[in-house]
């Protein structure tokens, strides 16, 4: 897991080099982008990927695999991943592409995969480009930046199930209060309630689940899934970790407790 992350840092320096060399530009880390040449459609930085999320500007796609989505995705992306292999792979793509946008060519989209060197959402774009789509962009980072930048992703049901049987570093975090927690929650999780978390106020709860071992503050990146009585709950207390804990690894469950709760033994 580190030396997964010590990769990624070091493939975004190099690829943020350029973007430093003006100190005069006034490009932050944010505003940056790989500034890659010779490119069919133009990037967006994470800056404009997070208004695009916020105003719902554009519709965002995925072309990962439906395993890799379900894992973790950026939360707002839809999953376009292929339906079939070989030549033909990205044909049906397109196709769920425009079924999406109701054939407009002229409709905002935005692409993104597994981080700079992920071809992916190249490779779809020039396909949408080449079927006449006027109006496609690229946040070529990924979700790799994404995670290190903002922290927060999106986690399906299929991912936790997949994460906590492969993944025994993970940390399972119920949101919910805890007198709910002590009825019953999902098996190696620990109970950090939003109601106790108060913004502005140093984030009490949060300190104090660092200073308890609930939170692994040894490394920032271990994998953090936070599930709570529905999709808001979990989504408040993970954006909490993500600003005001520094975590960069955190993703939320979307659906109501009792979904986990029946799925997860």
């Amino acid at each position: 897991m580190k030396t997964k992350f010590l990769l990624i840092a070091v493939l975004l320096g190099l690829s943020f080099a350029a973007n430093y060399a003006d100190a005069q530009s006034g490009v932050n880390i944010y505003q940056a982008t790989l500034r890659e040449s010779n490119q069919k459609t133009p990037e967006i930085s994470t800056q404009e990927m997070q208004n695009i999320l916020e105003e719902k500007s554009a519709t965002v796609f995925d072309p990962r695999s439906s395993k890799e989505y379900a894992i973790d995705h950026i939360p707002g992306a839809i999953n376009i991943a292929p339906k079939n292999t070989g030549s033909k792979a990205h044909d049906s793509v397109i196709s769920e592409i425009g079924r999406m946008v109701k054939n407009n060519k002229a409709a905002p989209i935005v692409l993104y995969c597994n981080g700079p060197i992920c071809g992916k959402s190249r490779r779809v774009a020039n396909k949408l480009m080449a079927a006449g789509y006027t109006n496609v962009r690229r946040y070529q980072l990924g979700i790799p930046i994404w995670r290190i930048l903002v922290g927060l992703t999106e986690i399906e049901l299929e991912g936790i199930l997949y994460v906590k049987e492969k993944d025994q570093t993970a940390v399972l975090i119920d949101a919910r209060d805890y007198q709910q927690f002590k009825t019953g929650t999902i098996p190696g999780a620990v109970n950090l309630p939003l109601n106790k978390v108060r913004p502005g106020k140093n984030e009490d709860e949060i300190k104090m689940a660092k200073s308890d071992g609930r939170l692994p503050v040894k490394d920032h990146n271990t994998r953090i899934i936070i599930f709570g009585r529905d999709g808001s709950q979990a989504r408040a207390l993970a954006e909490a970790l993500a600003k005001a804990a520094s975590f960069h690894n955190v993703s939320y469950f979307s659906g109501d407790f009792e979904i986990l709760h029946k799925a997860v033994k």
